[in-house]
């Protein structure tokens, strides 16, 4: 994965809208999660003959692989506007009853980080999806009343990393939840391909299956490679996006064969050359690599541990004997030290 994680604000926007113009509009052009786009095409296409709002949709899974693009897709399979928030940016109740008080019919609401919601707003907005109403407190004191506004029919599309963290009442109003897994290697060529026809980028097949290979099963990712392949293409190369000129582009970016960046091998280097392949806490390892703790656990760790590159026990982290082997080091005493 290229290294984002330290990027000047006109980059990142640029990136930001690089991929928002890939991103598919119709739940026909969506690739992967055939389990979760047929169960949301019957939810859609039901409330749709009913001449109702479908119900509140939970999108979870790890981030890149097409929350948002699905909340987007829903309003436009819906024929309706989307109105985008995210649980950081509202901390009041007073907020979000702002938002919800100016939805139109039929419209949808997007909550990113649904599980970053402030508690006040969290129960403001259990009212406001089961009974389509919002209690507004006006003055302050022993003068204060609360207004009770009746909303229009609307329908919650929340998104979340982490839904473990959710609250059950608030994972209790929703009809639907959909679960987003993993690409393999042959969607993300998929992917590749259509997004490459988009850029007018001519890839070859090989080079297809490359950067599949190093996305980490992510269409983001596949996404943000193909920009930066096509990029080598068009300054050192002649043009063409094949295998030759993906590896090569990959290597100055610094994704190996495995799809791990900078950060994923110096967590790799520092537990297995600094801690004798461990186990050792997650903050002295972050110390050691120069980042925060939660950079580490959030951005690097889960693809390591789906890897099989580290392991997680109750002393610490630890390398495993494949990490060792990535790594072209040989594991002291032995692999089964290394889980004592």
């Amino acid at each position: 994965m290229v290294d984002e994680r330290v990027v000047a604000p006109e980059v990142d926007e640029a990136e930001r809208a690089a991929e928002a113009a890939l991103r598919p509009r119709r739940l026909a052009e969506f690739v992967g999660q055939h389990v979760v786009r047929e169960q949301l095409e019957l939810v859609l296409h039901a409330a749709l003959a009913r001449g109702g709002v479908p119900d509140h949709v939970l999108l979870s899974g790890p981030p890149g692989l097409g929350k948002t693009t699905l909340a987007m897709i829903i309003a436009a399979e819906l024929g309706t506007s989307v109105r985008v928030t995210s649980g950081p940016a509202i901390q009041h109740a007073g907020d979000l009853a702002a938002v919800l008080s100016s939805l139109d019919e039929g419209e949808v609401l997007f909550v990113d980080e649904i599980h970053r919601l402030a508690r006040p707003a969290e129960e403001l907005l259990y009212v406001a999806m089961e009974d389509f109403r919002v209690d507004v407190v006006v003055g302050k004191g022993a003068g204060a009343n609360a207004i009770g506004l009746t909303l229009p029919p609307f329908t919650v599309v929340g998104a979340t990393t982490r839904a473990g963290l959710l609250p059950a009442p608030l994972r209790d109003r929703f009809g639907f939840t959909g679960h987003l897994d993993f690409y393999s290697s042959a969607e993300l060529e998929q992917v590749l391909r259509r997004s490459a026809g988009l850029l007018g980028v001519d890839l070859a097949d090989d080079a297809a299956a490359e950067i599949a290979g190093r996305s980490r099963g992510t269409p983001r990712i596949a996404n943000r490679l193909l920009r930066r392949v096509r990029d080598w293409a068009q300054v050192r190369g002649d043009g063409t996006c094949d295998r030759a000129a993906a590896r090569a582009a990959l290597e100055v970016y610094e994704v190996d064969e495995l799809g791990l960046d900078r950060l994923d091998r110096a967590v790799l280097r520092a537990l297995c050359v600094r801690f004798g392949g461990g186990p050792v806490g997650l903050t002295t390892l972050a110390v050691a690599v120069g980042e925060e703790p939660e950079t580490v656990e959030t951005v690097a760790e889960p693809f390591l541990v789906r890897e099989g590159l580290i392991g997680r026990t109750p002393r610490g982290r630890v390398a495993t004997p494949r990490a060792w082997e990535h790594l072209d080091l040989a594991a002291p005493g032995g692999p089964a030290s290394l889980f004592g």
